[in-house]
């Protein structure tokens, strides 16, 4: 089987031949690239190529279906200073802004710029904000998708990203989390008028096209949290978008995904009965209180995990024989082996090991076969 038989084959709920080992190189090789660091027999290599020749997959996270434009009358004005970008927004009820600083370090890593200041800081904001969300245009783009889909061929499976729910992108990326909650307790009914302005926009414009479009696994919901997005709130405000969500795609074929690079401990359960199919890049200890042995008894197979392997483990600092525990562990906790892609959560980082890079590698060919027998992997 390829890399995207195996991914197509676990979405429909079968048996791969053996565990996927797919894993974001990108943070770790454009790093690398960039220093002329990188290890010698990968040096010349693309980034496809040099995941190629360390037995990895396409995590294939580049398609699009759908593409939103800033429509009405608004007046955008974008200032640079130094790593500094301030982008200012005239609307006929008011004006926000957002500020991003892109340091040298995020450059050489590849990684897009930090927003330090949100477009909502006061409840003035709002009507603001909800102006340019009845203002947001959409278009499909799926020839593009097309295309993207045809270049990654047999070597992944296209992973569609599509934005967030109202709730956590008024959080996350409108407010910041502080003033978000800080706002909600002040000023309720603001809030809640904002956040259906945008569920209203979603569901009306956005949803149809991501169900009507080529693409059949839809990431849709980033970052959710135990602490950030608690069990009540989430129940409230995630749990009945991403059901009606779920059920549009299911209805066409489609399978939802999470990205996951958070501690989902006390909101698995919540997570599965929102409707998600997957859960990617899912982070668990050392990096977060969740366990894989938690995931796994809450799931079941009912939802895929990708990810399961800790960044950090992969670094100098983790002691070898802890890395070999926690990966013979970990294939001992999946067996047989359904639902499951192996990544690494959240990037593969520029201190990682090649040597571990590859061990794991040798791991999924010695042990990763489906079904999974516990009993043959040693005790490191």
């Amino acid at each position: 089987m390829t890399d995207h038989d195996r991914v197509e084959a676990i979405l429909n709920g079968q048996a791969p031949d053996r565990i996927p080992w797919i894993p974001r190189l990108q943070v770790w090789y454009t790093a690398h690239n960039r220093r002329g660091t990188l290890p010698a027999r990968l040096r010349g290599l693309s980034l496809r190529e040099a995941e190629r020749a360390l037995g990895m997959g396409d995590p294939a996270r580049d398609g699009r279906v759908v593409r939103s434009e800033q429509g009405g009358d608004v007046d955008i004005r974008r200032t640079e200073e130094g790593d500094t970008l301030l982008t200012t927004y005239r609307t006929p009820v008011g004006t926000v802004s957002t500020l991003h600083r892109h340091t040298t370090e995020q450059k050489d890593l590849g990684l897009g710029s930090l927003e330090i200041e949100h477009m909502i800081k006061s409840e003035a904001d709002i009507p603001v904000v909800e102006y340019l969300m009845r203002n947001t245009r959409y278009e499909p783009t799926y020839e593009e998708f097309e295309q993207y889909a045809a270049q990654v061929g047999e070597e992944g499976f296209p992973l569609v990203s599509a934005g967030d729910c109202p709730f956590h992108l008024f959080l996350q990326k409108l407010c910041g989390y502080q003033q978000g909650y800080y706002l909600r307790a002040d000023v309720p009914q603001a809030v809640d008028r904002l956040l259906g302005v945008m569920e209203e926009m979603d569901r009306e414009f956005l949803w149809p096209l991501l169900a009507a479009s080529p693409a059949r696994l839809i990431l849709h919901g980033v970052h959710f949290d135990s602490t950030l997005t608690p069990p009540n709130l989430f129940e409230r405000y995630i749990t009945p978008y991403y059901r009606d969500l779920s059920n549009l795609l299911h209805e066409h074929g489609k399978s939802l995904c999470m990205h996951a690079d958070n501690d989902s401990r006390l909101i698995l359960s919540h997570i599965e009965a929102a409707g998600f199919d997957m859960a990617e890049t899912f982070t668990t200890a050392p990096q977060v209180s969740c366990t894989l042995e938690e995931a796994r008894q809450a799931w079941g197979e009912r939802v895929i995990i990708w990810g399961g392997l800790p960044s950090v483990l992969l670094e100098p600092a983790y002691p070898p024989e802890a890395f070999e525990h926690h990966m013979r562990t970990l294939l001992r906790t999946i067996a047989p082996g359904g639902a499951f892609i192996l990544g690494v959560a959240d990037n593969i980082m520029p201190g990682a090991m090649l040597e571990r890079l590859e061990r794991v590698a040798e791991m999924v060919t010695e042990w990763g076969t489906y079904p999974i027998d516990p009993g043959s992997i040693p005790e490191p």
